[in-house]
C-alpha cells in the first residue's frame, strides 16, 4: 500500500520520548491509517541510542524509520531533509517532546486534505498553553509572535506542529535552511494558492516531561537574523526598520535574561 501520510520529527537527544510517540501516534491512527502513515526521526547525531530505539521499534512493526545527519544541525535543515526524503503527499511535522498530543494527528491530517498549509495553533477558544509552562517561555513566545504578525496571518506562526501538501514545498525557492522557525518561513516563501487560505488547527500545548529545551540565547539570535530577513524579503525593508527589529528582538533577550534569573 503507497504511503500517503509523512510525519518528521526533528530530534536531538529524544531517546526517551521516540517510543512514547511512535506508539501513541499509531495508536491514534488505528489499523488503516497506519499502513499509509511514515514516520520519520531526523536525528542529529545524538549518539544517545536513538538508533537503537528506533531499530526496536521497527522489529514490533511500526512504520518507523530514522534519518542521522554527521555533518548538518538545525531545526529548519532537519525538517527539510526529513520531508525531501518523505514518500507521502501529506507532510506533517511535530516536536520530539511530545508537546504536540500524537492524538490530534488524524485530525490534524483530515484537515490537511482541505487546506495546502495548515499550522497548530496554540491561541483559538477552547485551547491552550500547560498551566506549568514557564512565564519567561511564555513572555518571549508571545514576543516573537508579535513580531512575525506581518508577514503572515497565522495566529501562531512560531508553533512547531504544522503540515503542508508536497506539491507546493517541490516548486519553493529561496527556502533558508538556518533560519529558526521554519513553518514562518514557509508561510512567507511557499507559492501558496491565494485563493485557499491557511489552515489553523487548535491544540492545547503541554509540558516536556523528558528531555531538555533546545531553547537558548544563540537560538533566539538566530530567529532575530531570520526576521530580518523575512521582512527584507517580503517587504524590501530598509536598514532603519531592520534596525528598529533588532532592537525590540534585543528587548526580549534582556526580559528573558531577567526571567531566567527571577525563576
Amino acid at each position: 500500500m503507497a504511503i500517503e501520510n509523512s510525519i518528521v520529527v526533528p530530534a536531538y537527544h529524544e531517546k526517551l520520548n521516540i517510543g512514547p510517540l511512535t506508539k501513541r501516534l499509531f495508536a491514534a491512527l488505528g489499523n488503516s491509517d497506519s499502513k499509509i502513515t511514515e514516520l520519520i526521526f531526523v536525528d542529529d547525531n545524538s549518539q544517545d541510542g536513538s538508533v537503537e530505539e528506533v531499530e526496536k521499534l521497527k522489529k514490533e512493526g511500526y512504520n518507523v524509520n530514522i534519518i542521522v545527519r554527521t555533518t548538518e544541525r538545525g531545526l529548519s535543515s532537519a525538517v527539510l531533509r526529513g520531508f525531501q526524503e518523505s514518500k507521502g503527499e501529506y507532510l506533517v511535522c511535530m516536536d520530539a517532546d511530545l508537546q504536540h498530543p500524537p492524538e490530534s494527528v488524524p485530525d490534524f491530517l483530515n484537515k490537511l486534505r482541505k487546506h495546502p498549509f495548515v499550522i497548530g495553533t496554540r491561541y483559538a477558544a477552547g485551547v491552550g498553553i500547560d498551566k506549568d509552562w514557564p512565564l519567561y517561555r511564555r513572555v518571549i513566545s508571545g514576543g516573537a509572535r508579535i513580531l512575525a504578525v506581518p508577514l503572515t496571518t497565522a495566529t501562531d506562526p512560531m508553533s512547531g506542529f504544522f503540515g503542508l501538501q508536497k506539491k507546493y514545498l517541490t516548486s519553493a525557492k529561496n527556502i533558508d535552511t538556518q533560519g529558526f522557525k521554519i513553518a514562518l518561513e514557509l508561510l512567507a516563501k511557499l507559492p501558496l494558492p491565494k485563493d485557499q487560505p491557511i489552515g489553523e488547527f487548535p491544540y492545547s500545548f503541554g509540558v516536556r516531561t523528558e528531555g531538555e529545551s533546545k531553547l537558548s540565547s544563540k537560538v533566539m539570535i538566530q530567529y532575530l537574523q531570520q526576521l530580518k530577513d523575512l521582512y527584507v524579503y517580503k517587504f524590501g525593508a530598509s536598514t532603519i526598520v531592520a534596525t528598529l527589529l533588532a532592537l525590540v528582538v534585543l528587548v526580549l533577550l534582556v526580559l528573558s535574561s531577567l526571567f531566567h534569573a527571577i525563576f
